[in-house]
């Protein structure tokens, strides 16, 4: 029997795009669980939220074998210095979503010893609101990581958004 060429299929794309696919669909995540966010974060990853439909089910303890940090809890600046050392040992391209209102601002510790955003030492992807937020949030903020890498966005890459005013206005009207 002849095939011809109406028959064959074959299928095209470019290499980069094949590449944001794969890595989008396999994040694995470094758990930094430094305070009580680290169970909702547990719960994230357990079988009622099912992170596996995601491919991010499995939680590397290995910050070189993860490209996806998640800091769950209130770091304090002894402890900022581990992070930043994690951070810095895991492969490019890495991403970071800042889990919760003390690791993204401090939240309620309004002290000498809490770092008032990890923003300050680290690059942040993703802000997942909340204290301590649901694990369906973290999910939400999982898949807009994914869609970031679907789009090409580089990690640690943020637009300065400016509401109801362009920038450099609030300083010519009060001037």
């Amino acid at each position: 029997m002849a095939v011809s060429a109406a028959d064959e299929s074959f299928l095209t794309t470019k290499i980069d795009d094949l590449v944001s696919w794969a890595r989008r669909n396999s994040l694995w995540p470094m758990p930094m669980g430094i305070s009580c966010c680290a169970i909702e974060m547990m719960a994230f990853a357990g079988p009622r939220f099912d992170v596996a439909r995601f491919g991010s089910e499995a939680f590397r303890f290995s910050p070189r074998q993860s490209d996806l940090m998640i800091v769950a809890g209130t770091v304090t600046y002894k402890m900022s210095h581990v992070v930043r050392k994690i951070y810095d040992q895991m492969p490019d391209p890495k991403w970071v979503i800042a889990m919760g209102a003390c690791t993204s601002s401090g939240g309620m510790y309004r002290s000498y010893s809490v770092v008032q955003g990890i923003d300050q030492f680290i690059p942040v992807d993703m802000y997942v609101a909340g204290c301590p937020p649901r694990p369906d949030n973290l999910l939400n903020g999982l898949i807009q990581i994914q869609a970031k890498i679907a789009r090409g966005e580089k990690p640690g890459q943020r637009e300065k958004i400016y509401i109801g005013e362009q920038p450099g206005e609030h300083e010519r009207a009060h001037s």
